[in-house]
C-alpha cells in the first residue's frame, strides 16, 4: 500500500540517526487482539438510517493490531509509532428491507463493515519517571468499505479518510511490582464530524522488557457526507482487549 511505503521510511530513517544524538533508542513491538460489541447506523444520501444491529445482526467481532513503536532523547524531534488495525467484519441476516445507496435490498442480505485503517502518531514525552505523560498528535487513515448485496443487487461505498486527532496518553508505574496503570484518549471534534478512540488499561512488564497488557477499549465515529458516496455514519466499538509487548 501506497501508505505503508511512505511511512516505514519515515521509521526507519528515525531509527538510524547517530547513537553519538543520543543516549539511547527505545524500540517496542507490540500485538494486541480486540474483542469488540458493534452498534450504530450507516447511511448514504437521502436514503434510510440503517441500523446495524437490528438491520443488518451485527453483535460482535474480533480486531487484531500491530505497532512498532520508536522513543529518542532527540528535544526537537517527537516520538513515533506506526500501527495497522484490521476492523473488517462481516454479517448476513434475512427479513430486512433496507435502502443503501439508492439500491433496495431484501431477503437475504450480506453487508460488510470495514473500518481498518493505519495510524501514525507523533509524540512528546512531557513527563519520564513513575508517572508517564505523552502528548501528541494521532493521524488514522482509513482505506476501507460499507457494503451491502442480496440475491440480485450489490454496492459499496470507501472511507478513505485521514483524520487528525488529539493524542494523550499517561501511565502509573505501581513501585517496584513491575505493574502499571494507564490510559490513552484520542479525540476529535470538527463540525458534525468526530471521532474518539479511548482505552484504559493495566499491564506488567518484565526486567527484560516483555509486557502484557489488558483493559478496556472503545472507539467511536460519526462521519456526515464524508466523500463522494455522501456516507453518514455513526459508529461504535467497544469491548475488551489483550496487548503483548517486547520493549528494548
Amino acid at each position: 500500500m501506497t501508505r505503508t511505503r511512505i511511512v516505514l521510511p519515515l521509521i526507519l530513517g528515525l531509527a538510524a540517526l547517530p547513537a553519538a544524538q543520543a543516549d539511547f533508542v527505545g524500540l517496542n513491538i507490540s500485538a494486541y487482539t480486540w474483542s469488540p460489541d458493534i452498534s450504530g447506523s450507516v447511511k448514504t444520501g437521502s436514503d434510510s438510517k440503517i441500523r446495524l444491529q437490528n438491520d443488518l445482526g451485527y453483535k460482535d467481532d474480533n480486531s487484531t493490531g500491530l505497532s512498532i513503536s520508536l522513543e529518542h532523547p532527540v528535544p526537537a524531534l517527537p516520538n513515533v509509532r506506526y500501527q495497522t488495525i484490521d476492523m473488517s467484519s462481516s454479517s448476513r441476516t434475512t427479513g430486512s428491507t433496507i435502502q443503501f445507496n439508492g439500491n433496495s435490498f431484501t431477503g437475504t442480505i450480506n453487508s460488510t463493515l470495514d473500518l481498518s485503517h493505519q495510524e501514525i502518531v507523533l509524540y512528546y514525552e512531557m513527563l519520564d519517571n513513575w508517572i508517564n505523560i505523552d502528548l501528541g498528535l494521532d493521524l488514522k487513515m482509513f482505506d476501507g468499505e460499507v457494503g451491502v448485496s442480496d440475491g440480485n443487487n450489490s454496492s459499496r461505498v470507501t472511507i478513505d479518510e485521514t483524520i487528525p486527532m488529539l493524542y494523550l496518553s499517561a501511565r502509573v508505574d505501581l513501585p517496584f511490582t513491575g505493574f502499571y496503570v494507564g490510559a490513552n484518549l484520542q479525540q476529535l471534534s470538527l463540525g458534525d464530524n468526530s471521532a474518539e478512540d479511548t482505552t484504559l488499561l493495566i499491564g506488567y512488564e518484565s526486567n527484560s522488557g516483555l509486557g502484557i497488557e489488558g483493559g478496556f477499549k472503545t472507539f467511536t465515529l460519526d462521519l456526515n457526507d464524508a466523500g463522494s458516496s455522501n456516507l453518514d455514519s455513526n459508529l461504535e466499538y467497544d469491548g475488551l482487549f489483550l496487548n503483548g509487548y517486547f520493549h528494548f
